[in-house]
């Protein structure tokens, strides 16, 4: 019986190898079929392509099932509940007026020759709690105002809020793609944060104002009439749109201490984690709590429930009405990054990501090269920089094995440049600005997509430095 078992085991290794690999492409290219051709939500094409990969992978369909059952469930369980959180506070935010007043205070105290700078700036602090497409129907009528009342382009003003928002929601927590990412592998989000704001400012100084610089002398468009009578628009008058305010507005300062309060509780426990190295330290735990995602984002929602609700006059009723309607517009996020849990448990469970982390061991690839390049093909192939996040750091779990928590979080970056790399008309980003600016196809490619790419690559580029001397 053993020489049989031996002669029947032996060609079991070249096999198994190769159906993995074959297990791999199947399911990607299942997901992206499915999402470009048949034009199935993300969410079912997630879901479809997982089976297919654990069915080609040879797993019993029970297993396969239970993989995705437990990588759906953790996902949710982890990255879902954050992702609601940030949309209550981001829904409080906008609807007191908190972000009319950072766009007041900061653009109405800039010069003409400052304003691109001045609106990179609102679009970075906008873009931190709030998801990108929300920010850009935030803020286009800014946009609008503010080109009209500088006589700049609309390109000009427009391309560095872009740039702002974009970068924010592909490189820092607590964005969806960033947090899926930091969850699928097992990264420090103190850590990451702190990397990616570092690396978010200088991309957005060269995406921004320098790219925005150039691209507005490409692309000259005017800002049409709405928003405005005609003529120049006073500073004073730049509002996000004509509706009546309902309530009295928070202040700047109030507006500011309660859009940082999680950003800053989970620095402070990254520093308390490197300062304070004795774990049992009162003033460590205390800030390994409070900066624990969870609850400095809980923490958040409750502060802004007084700063942005009852602070501003909003009754009770009002506010339940606003932190409940935050809820609908994400839900179709959670789904995809849970279903993309569900894919990477599958990718793990199969061995498909041992196997990609030994190939790239023995061929010497840089992990943050590898991890780059598979979020920008996935994210040519889908249109989608969620799903090129959760695709790519899914198949990178095998690789940060060993790593130190900088070099974690520097992939887990290197995943989220690289999912904003050269939006198309594969992507509902591209017809949304498309529409809003009024372009033709070719003029979004011009301004937008090169404006995304530039992002992609600066980040990418710095990323690389930072591995050289962390």
């Amino acid at each position: 019986m053993t020489p049989t078992l031996l002669a029947a085991d032996m060609p079991q290794p070249v096999a198994a190898w190769w159906q993995l690999i074959l297990a791999a492409v199947v399911g990607i290219a299942l997901i992206v079929v499915l999402i470009t051709a048949v034009k199935l939500h993300p969410f079912l094409a997630l879901i479809f392509g997982s089976l297919a990969v654990g069915s080609v992978a040879g797993e019993n369909p029970e297993k396969v099932l239970k993989s995705f059952a437990d990588g759906f469930g953790s996902t949710a369980a982890s990255v879902g509940i954050l992702i609601a959180l940030g949309a209550m506070f981001a829904k409080l935010l906008a609807d007191s007026g908190g972000a009319d007043e950072i766009v007041d205070t900061i653009v109405g105290h800039a010069s003409p020759r400052v304003l691109p700078w001045a609106m990179a700036l609102v679009g970075a602090i906008i873009g931190l709690p709030m998801f990108f497409e929300i920010g850009l129907v935030l803020l286009m009528p800014v946009i609008y105002l503010v080109a009209r009342r500088s006589q700049l382009s609309l390109i000009t003003v427009g391309i560095p809020t872009l740039a702002g928002l974009s970068a924010m929601h592909g490189l820092v927590p607590p964005h969806p793609g960033p947090l899926v990412a930091i969850s699928n592998l097992h990264a420090d989000l103190g850590i990451t944060l702190a990397l990616g704001v570092a690396v978010a400012i200088p991309t957005v100084v060269v995406a921004g104002p320098l790219f925005g610089r150039l691209a507005g002398r490409w692309v000259v468009l005017e800002a049409p009439d709405m928003f405005s009578s005609g003529g120049p628009v006073p500073a004073d008058e730049i509002r996000r749109d004509t509706t009546e305010q309902r309530w009295q507005r928070p202040s700047f300062g109030i507006t500011i201490f309660s859009v940082l309060l999680p950003v800053v509780l989970m620095l402070g426990k990254a520093i308390a984690d490197i300062l304070i190295k004795d774990e049992k330290v009162p003033a460590r735990v205390v800030f390994d709590v409070l900066g624990t995602p969870l609850v400095a984002l809980l923490i958040a929602v409750v502060v802004g429930m007084f700063t942005f609700g009852v602070g501003v006059g909003m009754s009770r009723g009002e506010l339940a009405k606003c932190v409940e309607s935050g809820l609908p517009p994400v839900a179709g996020i959670i789904l995809i990054v849970a279903a993309g849990g569900g894919f990477k448990q599958i990718l793990v469970d199969s061995g498909i990501g041992t196997m990609l982390a030994d190939w790239a061991k023995g061929s010497h690839v840089s992990a943050l090269l590898l991890a780059w390049v598979i979020a920008v093909l996935i994210r040519l192939a889908t249109g989608s920089a969620t799903v090129a996040t959760v695709t790519a750091s899914s198949l990178m779990l095998g690789l940060v094995e060993g790593m130190s928590s900088s070099g974690v979080a520097l992939v887990v970056l290197a995943v989220g440049a690289g999912s904003l790399f050269f939006s198309f008309v594969n992507d509902a980003g591209f017809w949304l600005v498309n529409q809003y600016f009024g372009m033709t196809v070719g003029q979004t490619i011009k301004t937008w997509s090169l404006m995304e790419t530039v992002l992609s690559v600066v980040g990418f580029l710095l990323l690389v430095l930072l591995g050289l001397v962390i």
